[in-house]
């Protein structure tokens, strides 16, 4: 079977999942973890459980036509006594969404979870109070492509791009993007060193943790996980259209009470535009100040919004 094939399987999946009103909303690994671990949970029964909760399922679980289709795409992973599926579904604003299944351990994870559901609504909050012209727009780090297809089908008339490092998150992009019908060009590229052109809009979730695993989905580096968000503030200064804004979704660890992220934001901003900043979710991840490790001196990890905009 070819990627192509394997492709159109998976976008015949998905139709296949709407047509039996496939719902799930993903939460957050740790919540996963204590659901799945219920005695009533060993198996999943139906499709919720097997692409929303990646439990091993039976085949007489799930629709046969749904089970065939997995099969085509090479997504049935077989298992003791079973199956799995090596992709997840989510939903968000009624669309779905293929993302790597549960638990997000390899290297080019393609991750999925409350951040993402936060990210978006921060964005779109955003056009209810402002409501800009968009021409060409690009999401940087599009994962699965949730930000960049919600976009395009925001403002169906704007070039929207898509662009990651991780081969794995543009196919998902891609594919998601066919299933929602929405416009979405995605390509590699590492920030936007591989892209040409300036951008009305640049938007951003970028990792922003520290991890042991250096996973792509989850690695922020640089100062406690602000890293790329801070490179990427640099970048999107230098390609923003005159009047184009970034809106930059991330996390910042506070100390003390000081927003680390945001003293250093704010060398990289002063005096080059205007910009907004404030706290969408004041602590996130808190199970990473149990460890002893990078974050063992933070009060909180809190999930931020930067706004900036070009003079024009």
């Amino acid at each position: 079977m070819t990627d192509q094939d394997a492709d159109q399987a998976l976008l015949a999946l998905g139709q296949a999942l709407q047509r039996h009103g496939y719902r799930h909303i993903t939460v957050t690994p740790a919540t996963h973890a204590r659901v799945n671990a219920r005695a009533d949970n060993d198996w999943a029964s139906d499709l919720v459980g097997v692409f929303g909760w990646s439990r091993p399922f039976r085949e007489g679980a799930i629709p046969a036509d749904v089970f065939a289709l997995m099969q085509r795409a090479g997504i049935a992973v077989a298992c003791a006594g079973g199956w799995r599926s090596a992709l997840r579904v989510s939903t968000l604003n009624e669309h779905l969404y293929f993302h790597s299944a549960w638990p997000t351990d390899a290297a080019d994870a393609v991750f999925f979870g409350p951040d993402t559901y936060r990210y978006v609504a921060a964005v779109s909050g955003h056009f209810c109070a402002d409501r800009p012209t968009i021409r060409r727009a690009v999401d940087i780090g599009c994962g699965a492509g949730p930000g960049a297809v919600e976009l395009a089908l925001r403002f169906p008339d704007a070039q929207v791009v898509g662009v990651d490092i991780n081969s794995a998150a543009l196919r998902l992009t891609r594919l998601n993007a066919s299933l929602n019908g929405a416009r979405v060009h995605a390509q590699r590229s590492d920030l936007l060193n591989d892209v040409e052109g300036n951008f009305d809009l640049i938007i951003a979730n970028p990792p922003y943790m520290l991890d042991g695993a250096v996973r792509a989905y989850r690695h922020g580096g640089g100062p406690l996980g602000a890293g790329l968000s801070l490179d990427i503030i640099s970048a999107a200064l230098r390609r923003l259209s005159p009047g184009g804004t970034l809106l930059l979704y991330t996390g910042s660890a506070i100390i003390n009470g000081e927003d680390l992220f945001l003293q250093a934001a704010t060398q990289i901003l002063q005096d080059k535009c205007a910009w907004r900043y404030r706290e969408i979710d004041p602590d996130v991840f808190g199970e990473e100040l149990e460890a002893d490790g990078a974050y063992r001196g933070a009060d909180r990890i809190a999930a931020v919004l930067l706004s900036a905009s070009m003079p024009g």
